[in-house]
């Protein structure tokens, strides 16, 4: 049986999105934080680790790009999931007896509009959706809600006062799926890879770059800059690309790496997206 760390516990996207990629019977290490969900891989606690990258409303989780690289970990799959937050209490508390709602900043950033209507409620950052579910039904908490999923609820015997309180209902996180060492896949089963470099600042440096892939018939999905701390005002681009013909792919590569500084292949995989 594979053991999978997730960041947060039951009933947590990470476990909805562990359970649904994995088609065999998993274990959970369930870490309450990323850096710990790093560990749990480093130290072969577990075999694969699910971590999320981006929100379609909050846009990407940039200190995972930076543990993903600095750990030298290899992405070899992702995972698209619609969000769901649900606001939820003890059983029997209404809208009115709630006084502070407790969440992910995440989930909390994905809710505001909806609270905007409820100012008599505090909102709290926490660690994890699911793991203030269990908390209020452990301790019996009154007047405290969570943001979370439909799961938690039923897990932790929950109430939802209000279901789908994201202010946008089309909300997907992306979640890669990270372990130490590559993956065996397929060539003709790769059609996205995650790639990171370096650049010199100097004009035109990245347009080349992205000429090259436009040129070898890649489509460019994702660029984040992340500055690079040792060499101040140079900066780090990770880019996830997607493709029909491995063969472009590969030509792309090879001519990125002679181009770019500190060219890394942080993983190549099947594309998750619907």
């Amino acid at each position: 049986m594979k053991k999978i760390a997730i960041q947060g516990i039951e009933g947590s996207n990470h476990h909805i999105v562990a359970d649904a990629f994995f088609s065999e019977q998993i274990s959970l290490d369930k870490c309450m934080s990323f850096d710990a969900l790093v560990d749990s891989l480093l130290t072969k606690k577990s075999d694969c680790g699910v971590m999320a990258i981006e929100n379609s409303i909050a846009g990407s989780i940039i200190p995972n790009y930076a543990l993903i690289d600095s750990n030298n970990l290899h992405i070899i799959g992702e995972h698209y999931l619609k969000i769901s937050m649900n606001f939820m209490a003890l059983k029997g508390q209404k809208i009115e007896d709630i006084k502070e709602v407790y969440s992910h900043p995440m989930a909390l950033l994905q809710c505001k509009k909806y609270f905007k209507n409820l100012p008599h409620i505090k909102l709290i950052e926490d660690k994890d959706t699911a793991e203030v579910a269990e908390r209020i039904q452990k301790n019996q908490l009154q007047g405290i809600a969570a943001l979370a999923s439909k799961e938690a609820a039923q897990i932790f015997d929950l109430e939802i006062l209000a279901a789908d309180v994201q202010t946008i209902q089309n909300n997907a996180t992306r979640f890669v799926i990270i372990q130490t060492s590559n993956s065996v896949i397929a060539e003709e089963d790769i059609n996205k890879a995650s790639l990171k470099f370096q650049l010199d600042h100097k004009r035109g440096s990245l347009a080349t770059i992205l000429n090259v892939l436009s040129d070898c018939k890649l489509n460019l999905t994702k660029i984040q800059s992340l500055p690079r701390i040792e060499t101040p005002w140079k900066y780090s681009f990770f880019v996830d690309v997607t493709f029909e013909d491995y063969k472009h792919y590969a030509k792309a590569k090879s001519i990125m790496n002679i181009m770019a500084e500190d060219f890394k292949v942080l993983g190549e995989y099947k594309n998750g997206h619907a």
